[in-house]
This record gives C-alpha cells, structure tokens and sequence, in this order.
C-alpha cells in the first residue's frame, strides 16, 4: 500500500515511469495534508484561555477533520487501485466479437470506478474546505498561516480532483452517466469556488 511506504519511497514511486501512483493519489494526498494542517491549528486553540469561546466549536470541527483526514489518506490507495483497473480492462483479449464486448463492458466499469474515487475526493473537499475556512477564521492567530495553506491545499486537491474526474468522463459512453457527474461537479465546485474566494479574502486580512 502507498500510505505504508516511506515518504522518499513514495516519491520515488510517483517520480518513476510507472502511470501510478499519479495525479489521483496526489489529489487524495493534498487533502489528507490540508485536513491535517486543519487538525494541528484546532488543537493548538481548543483550551487556551485566550480561545475558550470558540473551544467547543473547534472540537466538533477538529472531530471532522480527522474523519476527512482519514478517509482522503484511505482514497490515495483507492485511487491507484481504480487506475490499475482500467489497465487491466484495456489488456483484455479482443480478438473476436465476443472478447471486444467483454473487453468494452470491463473497459466502461473500470472507466466508471476511475471517476468515483476522484468524485468522492471532490465531495470531501467541498465539504472539508468550509471548516478549513473556520479554522482559518477563528483558530489560534500564531497559526494562520498554517491554516490558510491547509485551506489552499484542499483548493488544490478539488481542482486536482476535477481534473482526474473530466479525462475518465471523456472516455465513457454512458451518457446519463456523464450527465449525472456532471451534476455532481457543478455542485462540488460551485462550493469550493465559495470558499476560496473566502480564503482570498483572509489572506488579503493577514498577509497584505
């Protein structure tokens, strides 16, 4: 698994000729940091005098974080795992009839996996980048720098994550298929847009 190597290992695996681990598992990866940087700033507030009224609030929101943490780390082998698959499709025999159906059935499942695991990193971060903007907002001053990047790394992994999501989308026939993820995208990034307009504005506040 990925998320059991070392961090040179690891990059030395996404450095190397092999496809995978790619932009997927990268994507997953950013989120996993910026819910983590989120994390660290909840835990440098909750409890210090000068904080105790946003305490509370930054402990249900540091339980969420954690959750996201976990599940965007979970989805950096899901990714690799939904890529590996496609290959496997494409390899399928396809001399006769019958073994090019089989072979496109398997090529357009596997196409339809590729998409939700990037689709899945897309809805977490929507959901994540509102409490990294909290956070941001409300959390211990001495670090909102460390906040701020850890809601520009979610800004990324959405992006990252779309990207991922808009080539397998190409190569799928099932058009109410498309049509329904197209939906999704919509709603996902029309609310990542909104809270990085959000992040614009807390770091014009601190850093200009």
């Amino acid at each position: 698994m990925l998320t059991e190597k070392t961090l040179n290992d690891f990059l030395d695996e996404l450095a190397s000729n092999s496809p995978a681990p790619g932009g997927g598992s990268v994507a997953a990866l950013c989120g996993s940091l910026g819910s983590a940087l989120c994390s660290m700033v909840c835990r440098l507030t909750i409890g210090k005098k000068k904080y105790m009224d946003v305490s509370e609030e930054l402990q249900e929101i540091l339980e969420k974080t954690e959750f996201y943490r976990k599940e965007f780390t979970r989805l950096i082998d899901e990714d690799t795992k939904a890529f590996n698959l496609v290959m496997d499709a494409y390899k399928l025999p396809k001399e006769t009839e019958e073994q090019q159906k089989v072979r496109n059935n398997a090529i357009e499942d596997a196409l339809k996996k590729a998409v939700e695991v990037p689709m899945l990193v897309l809805k977490y971060t929507s959901e994540m980048i509102e409490h990294s903007i909290i956070v941001a907002n409300k959390g211990n001053v001495n670090s909102i720098s460390d906040a701020s990047v850890g809601a520009l790394l979610l800004q990324s992994t959405g992006l990252a994550a779309l990207y991922n999501i808009l080539i397998n989308l190409k190569a799928i026939q099932d058009y109410k298929f498309i049509e329904e993820k197209q939906n999704e995208l919509t709603q996902y990034t029309t609310k990542i847009e909104e809270f990085s307009n959000a992040l614009k504005d807390i770091a014009h506040k601190n850093f200009s």
